[in-house]
């Protein structure tokens, strides 16, 4: 008997961080003690203005019918403004895709560049959505990774030695995730003259340029480096800035041609994307950004807090992310060696280990391609980061 299903999808990674998070909440569900470090959202709600701005949109008829697959005319030229307003990036509403978030967004725009045999650069540690996305369009995903001593900001030199004649595209995420680390804003202009230099086009993912801290900055690739002409895609949306991971509104700028294949292939898989979704969509980015500073404010506080107690546990080493809502410490020094009477000779059984004995859960550096660290996300209460990470300590200590 064949396979049941198609090799394409049989060789395919499931979501690792979506796994933890599931797990996490499932034995919370069941009456455990679980704190989760796993997922990347934030635990604050949606700003009232925006929910309201959706309940209209319910007892509005004109969404209840199939709208264009682009995305609503009031929804792109509110990215338009958002782009100039907070990057500096012109460009026009015939050149933005409204999508169902971010990852979907990554899958469109590869899906648009990429043909089989070509390879797209990908720094390390990566999202776990990355070369699974570049996996699915036929092309090879080429791991390029950075130094934890430079605080895992790529550089040209990285770039230089992985690229090939197949290079076709880089993908430049700043703020990253899993690290938190955001490259300068000259290093971010030498990356993209390279690029313009090799012909190489860059998938620039900016979901997390609001969340930056101290003296970091986020600026956008193509602003900076106006060599990269257009050869270039920006990937963003609602869900980490306005805490509206489920509301599911991402969007890609493009230039047009490639903006036009977008859209014809989202019009033959998903067509428009909720109107309601959409609608409040346009109220977050229409309107101030008070709450978006008040969550990076928390968030900074418990980045601080997070480093610090991941440092003091022996055998843990954690650089302070700049940005984002992730630490990514070095976990190394506890394997091999007894961890609360169990030996984990990686970091996903060391994670397991965590997960059955203390019940704090955290996505292992494997799923990043990074064995040997942890991602932990301070996008959680306070009280549960220190519980969680109290527990960690505690058990480290025991040996």
């Amino acid at each position: 008997m064949g396979a049941r299903v198609s090799d394409l999808l049989g060789g395919l990674a499931p979501s690792a961080t979506l796994a933890v998070d599931a797990r996490a909440k499932a034995l919370k569900a069941a009456g455990e003690p679980v704190i989760g470090f796993g997922a990347g959202e934030p635990d604050f709600p949606t700003p009232p203005h925006i929910v309201e701005a959706a309940a209209r949109a319910c007892y509005d008829p004109a969404n209840y019918k199939y709208t264009p697959t682009a995305g609503l005319a009031e929804l792109r030229e509110a990215i338009v403004a958002k782009s100039l307003r907070d990057s500096g990036l012109a460009v026009d509403a015939t050149q933005v895709l409204v999508t169902n978030g971010g990852k979907h967004a990554v899958a469109t725009a590869l899906k648009c560049l990429l043909d089989p045999g070509d390879e797209v650069l990908i720094p390390a540690p990566y999202w776990t959505t990355y070369p699974e996305a570049v996996y699915l369009c036929g092309a090879t995903p080429v791991p390029v990774m950075t130094d934890s001593a430079l605080g895992f900001r790529l550089t040209v030199e990285d770039l230089e030695r992985a690229r090939t004649d197949q290079t076709k595209v880089l993908i430049f995420v700043s703020p990253s995730n899993p690290t938190g680390a955001v490259v300068r804003p000259d290093d971010v202009a030498a990356i993209g003259r390279w690029a313009s230099e090799h012909d190489v086009w860059v998938l620039c993912d900016e979901i997390y340029e609001h969340l930056t801290y101290g003296g970091a900055r986020h600026v956008s690739l193509p602003v900076v480096a106006p060599e990269v002409g257009e050869r270039w895609i920006v990937v963003n949306g609602v869900a980490k800035t306005y805490a509206m991971t489920g509301w599911r509104v991402g969007w890609m700028i493009a230039p047009r041609d490639v903006a036009e294949a977008a859209i014809n292939y989202q019009s033959q898989t998903t067509s428009n994307i909720s109107n309601i979704s959409q609608r409040a969509a346009v109220a977050a980015l229409t309107g101030d950004l008070a709450a978006v500073s008040q969550m990076r404010a928390a968030f900074d506080r418990r980045r601080r807090t997070m480093c610090a107690m991941l440092n003091a546990i022996d055998g843990v080493s954690c650089p302070e992310p700049e940005g984002a809502f992730y630490c990514f410490p070095d976990v190394s020094g506890l394997l091999g060696r007894s961890v609360g009477d169990r030996v984990a000779e990686t970091s996903a059984e060391l994670a397991e280990s965590l997960l059955e004995t203390i019940q704090i859960a955290v996505v292992p550096g494997e799923a990043f391609g990074a064995p040997g660290f942890f991602r932990l996300s301070y996008a959680l209460g306070d009280d549960d980061l220190v519980e969680g990470l109290e527990r960690f300590a505690t058990l480290v200590a025991k040996g």
